[in-house]
């Protein structure tokens, strides 16, 4: 089961890949200055997957509204999650946690997804300035989206 309201984040540091080459990502670089909206999704170039991060991407202004940052993690390497933004237009930063490490850390693992190996679940969580996880949502399959209507209402409580 997913961390829950209340939980400290677990920080992490992942490899993201910009123009400008690879880059780390660090959650805690946000506490203090803004809340982040981060997001599991379980890979890409897969049709949920490309609808979640286009329609977010869609509607990215919603949460800069809100003050609040958006992180996407998959276990896709950078170049693959690079190639897919470019081909899709998302404009989500999306970040790589290839060994699985912080997918393990919020609980969020998803077994033998297609019986092609172990993947994130698509979750959502709020995270305060302070570090703090303020909404929690794993979804029921990896075909459900999370309920961002939740998520923004979360955002606009912070």
């Amino acid at each position: 089961m997913a961390l829950t309201p209340g939980t400290k984040a677990p920080d992490f540091t992942l490899k993201s890949k910009t123009a400008e080459g690879l880059v780390d990502v660090t959650l805690s670089a946000n506490f203090g200055r803004k809340p982040t909206v981060l997001l599991f999704f379980p890979l890409a170039f897969t049709g949920v997957c490309t609808q979640e991060l286009c329609d977010l991407s869609g509607g990215l202004e919603d949460y800069e509204g809100l003050g609040a940052d958006i992180v996407a993690v998959s276990v896709d390497s950078p170049f693959a999650q690079e190639a897919w933004a470019q081909k899709e237009g998302i404009k989500i930063r999306l970040v790589s946690d290839l060994n699985k490490e912080t997918t393990k850390a919020y609980d969020v693992l998803f077994p033998g997804l297609a019986g092609i190996g172990d993947t994130a679940a698509r979750a959502a969580f709020v995270i305060d300035r302070d570090g703090v996880i303020r909404h929690a949502e794993q979804t029921p399959t990896p075909k459900d989206l999370p309920d961002f209507e939740a998520v923004k209402k979360a955002l606009a409580g912070l």
